[in-house]
């Protein structure tokens, strides 16, 4: 009788570890997806945490009415379990471009996992308690249940979705979440009441999730095209973000986390602006810093000055500037700036790399992403300017994109007034981008601002230095007050969710 106890006890203690391990990755997934479909932002990561939490407590409160075999109970649910979270992503995909409240059904998702994941502790704590002493079984249950959370943390960025991608990832711990159902339908058959039921409900939904698995790929590039209305030609999932291109008739356009980064048909004209206004102005540009610029664009308007002897290009994804080197038709678009002997790309975050470099740039080029988040906001903080201060002489020149003055004008002057602070003198400027609108940018440094100009290029498709018109703002592109964007308040991040949600 000892005998089968153990292995029971330490079979059930093995599933509140894998549990644990699921219903985080299907929290971590809902999250994700959030982000790729709804857009990064903190509302999103915070409601989805909130009601995860929320509907695991009405869980745990349910589970006092279960009644019956409590073993019966237990597999049923983690076959639930293992289909509503395994199928999130697949069903969340498909119904975005046709739902009017995709985020009801989002966070629906979330409610019903969190709740069959809440009843599963409380239900397997009931069944241990005769077999387990109180004092044991407590610190048990939820040393596993840390564990597998933990364990869940780690996987989640690092091999699951760089590795299975955002739709596999759940499918392929719903089938172990059912997997342990079928082990306990053979492994407990003499304790079941209904073990020939079980065992057919637990086969077929296995069966059917594994077919889902195979056919992800084909249903996840089917919703894409529908999402993006055109051609997907490459997808990959980094540990960072969600990478697409497609194509269509006329343009291939690139999209991280389904934001749009560029149309090839216009994007000469943000990076002509970013580039060339300030690079006409340095003194030196022997040696430029990019931050940012994972596309090449920015290098290959760098690499036409022939005085540019070094380009540094620090970019965190290493996925990304991979693609843009190898792949043949972008390397056409941004002239194979990566294979340029004078370039060197780190992949590295930028925050931590501008705090650990010590050598100076006579030109220094940020292309961050916008800051839709707080990862990316620190990247425009009073601190990372401080920090970046340390890289500059008095003739450096330093160029920043600030996110569209028109659509998102507190966001645009935090930034602005953010970069002041350490630069004493600043220009913003803006410019006309079919793709996205009026796009804005900044100009700092520690000599006065006149458009002197020591170097022009012949040859650009759009910049014509005539600087002072990119520099007039209308009145519906100005505020009268923003606040500082520092690392303890992220204003900046509140400006942008606020602004940019009502465009969307």
């Amino acid at each position: 009788m000892d005998k089968k106890r153990i292995p029971l006890e330490l079979l059930l203690l093995f599933s509140v570890f894998v549990i644990a391990t699921c219903g985080l990755i299907y929290e971590l997934v809902a999250g994700a997806l959030a982000s790729y479909l709804l857009g990064d932002s903190v509302k999103q990561f915070s409601f989805i945490i909130g009601v995860y939490l929320f509907s695991m407590g009405v869980g745990s409160y349910l589970a006092k009415f279960i009644k019956g075999n409590l073993i019966d109970k237990f597999i049923e649910i983690e076959i639930l379990v293992g289909i509503v979270g395994g199928i999130s992503s697949v069903v969340l995909f498909i119904l975005f471009n046709t739902l009017a409240h995709f985020e009801s059904v989002l966070y629906l998702f979330v409610f019903f996992t969190g709740c069959l994941v809440g009843v599963e502790i409380p239900l397997l704590m009931n069944i241990l308690k005769d077999r387990v002493q109180f004092k044991d079984l407590v610190s048990n249950v939820f040393a596993f249940d840390y564990i597998g959370a933990l364990l869940a943390s780690i996987l989640f960025p690092l091999v699951l979705i760089p590795k299975l991608g955002i739709v596999k990832t759940p499918l392929f711990f719903g089938l172990i979440n059912i997997s342990i159902a079928i082990f306990l339908c053979y492994y407990l058959t003499k304790e079941l009441s209904k073990p020939l039921s079980l065992k057919v409900k637990s086969i077929t939904a296995f069966t059917f999730l594994l077919g889902l698995f195979f056919f992800s790929d084909t249903i996840l590039s089917y919703s894409e095209e529908k999402l993006y209305g055109e051609n997907v030609v490459y997808t990959k999932s980094s540990p960072y973000q969600r990478i697409v291109l497609t194509r269509n008739t006329h343009e291939f356009r690139l999209y991280l986390n389904n934001n749009l980064q560029f149309s090839s048909t216009d994007e000469y004209r943000y990076h002509e602006a970013l580039v060339h206004p300030a690079m006409s102005m340095a003194k030196n540009i022997d040696n430029v810093l990019i931050l940012g610029g994972g596309d090449g664009f920015a290098a290959r308007e760098v690499l036409k000055y022939k005085d540019v002897k070094k380009l540094t290009l620090v970019d965190l994804d290493g996925e990304m500037t991979q693609f843009f080197k190898t792949n043949e038709t972008m390397r056409r678009l941004n002239q194979s700036s990566f294979s340029n002997p004078k370039v060197e790309v780190i992949n590295k975050d930028a925050y931590i790399w501008v705090k650990e470099n010590k050598k100076k740039f006579d030109f220094i080029i940020i292309d961050f992403p916008d800051p839709s988040n707080y990862s990316l906001g620190k990247l425009y903080s009073l601190q990372f300017y401080k920090e970046l201060e340390r890289l500059t002489t008095l003739d450096t020149k330093i160029v920043v994109q600030t996110t569209s003055p028109y659509f998102a004008p507190k966001s645009f002057w935090c930034i602005e007034k953010t970069i002041n602070q350490i630069f004493p003198f600043t220009a913003a400027y803006h410019t006309y981008v079919p793709s996205f609108g009026e796009w804005g940018f900044s100009m700092a440094s520690f000599e006065p601002i006149n458009n002197r100009i020591y170097r022009k290029l012949p040859g650009l498709k759009y910049y014509d230095y005539n600087f002072s018109q990119m520099s007039y703002f209308n009145k519906d592109m100005k505020v009268k007050e923003v606040e500082v964007n520092r690392l303890d308040n992220q204003i900046l991040v509140r400006y942008f969710d606020e602004e940019w949600g009502k465009v969307q």
